[in-house]
């Protein structure tokens, strides 16, 4: 495989400390080697984890993302090391769940994303949250994310 269309990545195969925050994040792309045929992507994160803004608490949450790519790809270190500027950032989940969607979004133009973002309760109550990006499309198969909801001791 030639390296040109892997020339203007600044993060894989180079030392990179982790961001600060999540505006101090670099999300790269690169080609997609199959634009031909229809297919999903699934990013999942069963540990991802930021900070209440308010209290400054640990929130976790288990990310899944799911994308049908155009002509791009989500670099993965680079995407790892965003959700890792999240670690110390206060955001609310709401926010948090969207934001990522959002920069992906705008990086990838995909065909379709979704993304479910299942986040663990604190003060006795979970927030899951849901977006993408319309309905889905005809012809790819799109496995249900099957993380089951949070039921507490029943």
């Amino acid at each position: 495989m030639t390296k040109a269309p892997y020339e203007g990545l600044t993060i894989l195969g180079q030392h990179a400390p982790p961001p600060q925050n999540p505006s101090a994040a670099k999300l790269e792309r690169i080609p997609n080697p199959v634009t031909q045929k229809g297919y999903l992507v699934r990013l999942t994160c069963p540990e991802f984890t930021s900070l209440c803004p308010l209290t400054g608490q640990p929130d976790f949450a288990h990310l899944v993302i799911d994308y049908i790519p155009e002509a791009w790809l989500v670099e993965s270190k680079s995407f790892k090391l965003l959700l890792g500027s999240y670690r110390n950032h206060g955001a609310f989940h709401e926010h948090c769940t969207l934001d990522i969607a959002s920069q992906l979004v705008t990086l990838l133009s995909p065909v379709w994303l979704r993304i479910g973002a299942y986040w663990y309760p604190r003060g006795g109550i979970p927030i899951d949250v849901f977006w993408q990006t319309g309905t889905q499309p005809d012809g790819v198969w799109v496995p249900p994310q099957d993380v089951p909801m949070y039921r507490g001791r029943g």
